[in-house]
């Protein structure tokens, strides 16, 4: 019996810190895409061709622009499954919701065309529009509006990603976690749901969002590997 309860913790702290691991790799990312995006010459905002065209000139920064904002979702795929587990005990049903809810958003994130800075199906066009003839091209500039109009709509994955998020801060206030990396949860959530709803019309502020997140998964780094060294903590973080 005391076998199977040591390797069931220690199941538990790799669990806590893969979550951990994941949580920061995330940010680095995500700050790594921001600072991309800074320093590299944006796409036009209008014009489809305009775009094909600047994508290929710009193949490999873009590439990896597109990289950078969509491998997050396997890494945060992990946080909030170890963060599901690590908040079982308030509320097995709850946390079995809260996590399937946001582990799906980011799986199925990976089957949404456009990353929200453009889209890898953008490369693939540009390439075929670069060798097109002239009465080719007019259906390749069709699909590159389609792809720029949907990496402006207000997309349900987004919204389903930060109700996740909330429900799992909700669940956060319960115990295990600080109380305020619970708060902070709280407040990126509801910020995160109405950024989604409003996003063609937030422009910049959008980015409100992304810096909450950054720092709440950055914390979210840091409880989950302590969790990891106390696995029966009831307040960490």
């Amino acid at each position: 019996m005391r076998t199977t309860r040591s390797t069931s913790e220690r199941d538990l702290a790799a669990l806590y810190r893969a979550g951990a691991v994941s949580a920061a790799v995330a940010v680095v990312l995500y700050v790594a895409g921001l600072v991309m995006v800074v320093a590299t010459t944006a796409p036009p905002e209008s014009g489809a061709a305009e775009i094909l065209q600047y994508v290929h000139a710009h193949r490999a920064v873009y590439i990896a622009r597109q990289l950078l904002w969509t491998a997050p979702n396997l890494f945060l795929m992990v946080v909030f499954l170890a963060l599901a587990v690590a908040l079982r005990g308030h509320g097995r049903g709850l946390a079995a919701v809260a996590g399937v809810v946001a582990v799906s958003s980011w799986a199925v994130a990976f089957a949404w065309p456009t990353s929200g800075d453009g889209s890898l199906a953008m490369v693939v066009l540009s390439d075929r529009y670069a060798e097109a003839s002239a009465g080719q091209r007019p259906s390749l500039v069709a699909g590159a509006e389609l792809l720029d109009a949907l990496n402006d709509v207000p997309a349900v994955i987004g919204v389903l990603q930060t109700l996740g998020l909330l429900l799992i801060a909700l669940l956060m206030l319960r115990g295990t976690f600080s109380p305020w990396l619970a708060r902070l949860g709280v407040v990126t959530g509801v910020v995160g749901i109405g950024s989604e709803v409003l996003r063609p019309v937030l422009g910049g502020a959008y980015a409100v969002y992304g810096l909450l997140l950054f720092a709440w998964l950055a914390w979210v780094a840091v409880a989950l590997w302590q969790l990891s060294l106390t696995p029966k903590a009831r307040r960490i973080g």
